[in-house]
């Protein structure tokens, strides 16, 4: 008898237990409160000017162009460094993350990544 009694308190012990795991408080799960883009800056040839295209992880089409363009004409927009192109982010609200270089023969791709607090 007395070991029916322990089996069976150690039964609802078990069945107790595995119905309180994986509770979580909606309070408790950190929503991403930020958006993230990353800039890809190529320097023009014969020029100390880069074209910036940018990326928010959207998909894209295999050949669409991603470059900035100038809001009231339509022009691929061209910035004098990628410190000019991180100003113009910035006055849209946008905040430097890191940044890395890739180098292709001779020439350097600038990856800069950027965040930008959700609405």
């Amino acid at each position: 008898m007395k070991k029916m009694l322990i089996t069976l308190i150690a039964f609802m012990m078990i069945l107790l237990s595995n119905s309180a795991i994986g509770q979580t408080a909606a309070d408790s799960i950190k929503i991403n409160k930020y958006i993230y883009c990353e800039l890809v800056g190529n320097q023009k040839i014969l020029s100390y000017k880069v074209t910036v295209s940018i990326d928010y992880g959207e998909e894209k089409g295999f050949f669409q162009d991603t470059r900035m363009r100038n809001e009231q004409t339509g022009k691929v927009q061209t910035f004098n460094s990628m410190i000019d192109a991180l100003n113009y982010m910035g006055n849209n609200g946008w905040e430097f993350v890191q940044a890395y270089i890739v180098t292709t023969g001779q020439q350097n791709v600038y990856h800069w990544l950027l965040k930008k607090k959700r609405i």
